[in-house]
């Protein structure tokens, strides 16, 4: 393994590709019958063939969490950061199911478990949909064998498809850079309209890379990103119980990204220019949504500072039911594409946060619903 040490700094480009576009990912989508609508994806499996991939998880802080939530972080805890499937259901929440749930999240990582060859603590499980019916674990482990066989590159697209609910459309990207000549990549699918509100990363997002980042590492990655990306879109101010983040990497790139280089701090840059990304796809699919607006704080001391008054903004009643007469000059701007100089920040304090980000600049994408639409019972 090399450590990633530049001669040039490459910039990353986003490319045509899915979570198995990173070396060491395979990937496939079915329709198990979950979800109401025949013939709909609403089952999928993320598989990394390296039997040292780090794992990194961030999930909902609401005080009520489905199932999966439980499973999952108590696994990533017990194996110390080390996953290598991710299984993801829509259609059922599998949430407010008490035992029975995590018994049927458990049963689906531990028979996903075996296909593969792995110990069942190494799968991660996901879910979205409906809240308070309880998932027949069944419907999932009948599907997984056929699916196994179906893991490839070709059919990785269709995860973020399997995920939708009431999405109206696919949320994907991948970034490509080639450090020292040599390709790496960062992957991502999300999917999120409703129940869309600051507090972690309110919505389901699966990320996959080729560099070799340590457990812990990885994870102070992950949630950097998640802190400038999907923490900083509301919707509709509802937070789910479901709420989860996974990133796997792989490390067959070859390429070594270790805390403190120059290396780190350039990738750090192209997984926030990932989540921002697919954060923005988000706000604008938002349930009911007709506008998409961008709320910036500028000169801030502090980013707590910025952080409170960009909440109050977006979350404002006065702002919310009319952001067509939201004056873009006084206290705020709402105009796109506006970056606050660099000079208004402590460099030694915040330079570590770059992506063409103030760190004391809060971005905030607020998306306007239409009058009586409402987001509740899902997840």
């Amino acid at each position: 393994m090399t450590d990633l040490i530049f001669r040039v700094m490459p910039n990353w480009e986003p490319v045509e590709g899915s979570l198995s576009t990173p070396l060491g990912f395979r990937a496939a989508a079915t329709a198990a019958g979950i979800k109401k609508t025949a013939g709909a994806l609403d089952l999928a499996l993320i598989v990394s063939d390296s039997p040292d991939t780090s794992a990194a998880g961030l999930f909902t802080t609401n005080r009520v969490v489905a199932a999966p939530v439980v499973f999952s972080r108590r696994s990533l805890q017990e194996t110390q950061g080390r996953a290598r499937v991710i299984v993801v259901n829509s259609g059922n929440a599998n949430a407010c199911t008490g035992r029975v749930g995590f018994r049927a999240a458990q049963a689906i990582a531990r028979a996903a478990a075996r296909l593969i060859g792995i110990p069942w603590r190494q799968v991660l499980v996901a879910s979205t949909g409906v809240i308070g019916v309880p998932l027949n674990p069944d419907v999932i482990v009948d599907r997984l064998p056929a699916l196994v066989q179906d893991l490839s590159s070709e059919r990785a697209g269709a995860v973020a498809r399997a995920i939708m609910t009431t999405d109206t459309f696919p949320k994907s990207c991948v970034l490509r850079a080639e450090p020292n000549g040599v390709p790496l990549h960062l992957a991502g699918v999300a999917k999120g309209s409703g129940m869309i509100h600051p507090r972690m990363a309110t919505m389901l997002s699966f990320l996959t890379t080729d560099a070799a980042i340590a457990p812990r590492y990885l994870q102070k990655l992950l949630r950097a990103a998640v802190d400038l990306s999907f923490n900083r879109v509301t919707v509709d101010g509802d937070t789910s119980t479901n709420d989860t983040a996974f990133m796997l990497a792989s490390g067959l790139s070859g390429q070594s990204i270790v805390p403190g280089s120059k290396g780190a701090a350039w990738f750090e840059a192209g997984l926030v220019e990932l989540c921002q990304r697919l954060a923005k796809m988000i706000a604008r699919d938002g349930e009911g949504a007709k506008k998409l607006i961008q709320v910036e704080v500028r000169g801030a001391a502090r980013v707590v500072d910025a952080d409170q008054i960009a909440r109050a903004v977006t979350n404002s009643p006065l702002v919310r039911p009319s952001p067509a007469a939201i004056p873009t000059g006084v206290g705020f701007s709402a105009q796109r594409g506006i970056r606050a100089p660099n000079s208004m920040l402590p460099r030694s304090r915040y330079s570590s946060m770059a992506s063409g980000w103030s760190a004391a600049e809060l971005t905030w994408v607020l998306t306007k619903r239409r009058p009586g639409e409402s987001s509740t019972g899902r997840s």
